[in-house]
């Protein structure tokens, strides 16, 4: 299939581009940009005039909840989701059930996802047997099966030994590690920020600490062993800050933070609105601002949905009983979008928080649209806009603090190599 799609503003942020260029596509690769290359016949043309073409997007954080979670959500109604948000590449989290610390399980989930219409799946290894922090998984197995990284998700090592192994182990083959910073005893039984909120609604608290002494932890392990590490889903400006340091002290250490703490404070909880149940929990207005700040200035590497579908009869509880978790893969653009007008950023660099920056993080050549590089594509409307409802989502969890919202930007085709995987012409 050849693809011409004319008339579009190309933004390309690995390459510095954004200006209004056509875009060749052939074989599932790019062929050219702004002259066809010799001999090129489209077998179709996109009109994208008033509209933005730029790579695929790439998501950091998305549970597919399968195995083991059919019930909250299946591998069929996140791709869907996963293409209506123009995301193309996608990391998912160890966290199913059975965990993914086994290369056949790895090797099941990749080959269901091998369908023309689903996005490129990049598992996350568990870093310990069913995620129990006591045993080591065989890395080097789950390496082959098609892990690019290997965590725990919202689970702890409490075992300071065992994670200075696991990350020993890593560092000999240079597996990046990827563990989300929170203190299991500080934050045990907590629900919510440590904060005024919390207190008013009687709401037990998860001080900022929790997340600043494991992180301390992690960092210092990281300086011992040479490991590459990630901090996933960073909820604070301390962390933030002790991360800089960090890298100004020599250690390869970078960070991500979702769209939920972009955007909402522990404020956003509202009446006990059990969609801003959340891990981490949603932080102080302060926290939030110095995160949108540092994902402007790069000292946060990278944005992504942290997309955790769940089930109404675990969301439609009080506050403290109800399942943490957002949806989000439909809305990493538009929220991408969002902050982008708020902050006053150039567009490009807003796009690369979510393509070229992940990509790196995920050691892909992807997200970027340089000749002979996956014809993955997003093309979307930036004056359009996408009304938050129950019925606009295709993913099967419904469950996001941002339902009846209007935000902006609207996804009129994905392309997954080469090929149109999502389509809508309004």
């Amino acid at each position: 299939m050849k693809i011409h799609i004319k008339n579009g503003r190309l933004i390309d942020p690995a390459a510095g581009i954004d200006a209004q260029k056509d875009l060749f596509l052939a074989a599932g690769k790019v062929a050219g940009i702004g002259t066809a290359p010799d001999g090129f016949a489209a077998n179709r043309i996109i009109d994208a005039s008033g509209l933005v073409v730029c790579p695929g997007l790439i998501d950091l954080a998305a549970r597919l909840r399968e195995p083991g979670f059919e019930y909250r959500a299946t591998l069929e109604s996140e791709m869907a989701a996963a293409v209506a948000g123009g995301v193309t590449s996608l990391a998912c989290p160890p966290d199913t059930d059975p965990p993914l610390d086994e290369p056949g399980l790895v090797e099941m989930l990749k080959h269901r996802a091998r369908h023309p219409n689903f996005a490129h799946v990049y598992p996350v290894g568990a870093l310990t047997v069913g995620l129990a922090g006591e045993r080591l998984t065989e890395m080097a197995e789950l390496h082959e099966a098609g892990c690019v990284a290997f965590g725990q998700a919202h689970l702890p090592v409490t075992d300071t030994r065992v994670l200075m192994r696991a990350m020993q182990y890593a560092a000999t083959f240079d597996f990046p590690v990827w563990l989300q910073a929170q203190d299991p005893f500080l934050g045990q039984d907590g629900v919510a920020h440590d904060g005024e909120v919390a207190t008013r609604l009687g709401l037990a608290g998860i001080p900022v600490s929790a997340e600043t002494i494991a992180l301390s932890t992690i960092l210092q392990l990281a300086r011992d062993t040479g490991v590459r590490i990630h901090v996933t889903r960073i909820s604070s400006a301390a962390a933030l800050d002790m991360i800089v340091a960090a890298r100004a002290s020599g250690i390869g250490v970078s960070c991500d933070v979702s769209v939920n703490h972009l955007h909402l404070s522990d404020a956003d909880i509202g009446y006990f609105d059990p969609h801003a149940n959340l891990v981490p929990p949603l932080r102080s207005g302060p926290d939030r601002d110095a995160l949108r700040r540092g994902l402007a200035e790069g000292t946060v590497n990278a944005l992504c949905s942290d997309h955790t579908p769940v089930d109404d009869d675990a969301k439609q509880l009080p506050f403290a009983e109800a399942e943490a978790g957002a949806t989000g893969l439909e809305l990493l653009l538009p929220l991408t979008l969002k902050w982008a007008a708020e902050m006053q950023l150039p567009l490009a660099r807003a796009l690369a928080r979510i393509t070229s920056d992940a990509a790196r993080i995920l050691g892909l050549a992807a997200g970027v649209l340089a000749p002979g590089a996956a014809a993955d594509v997003c093309i979307f409307d930036p004056r359009g806009s996408l009304k938050v409802t129950r019925e606009s989502l295709r993913s099967q969890g419904k469950n996001t603090p941002f339902l009846g919202r209007e935000l902006p930007g609207r996804v009129r085709y994905t392309l997954l190599d080469g090929h149109v995987a999502y389509e809508n012409g309004r």
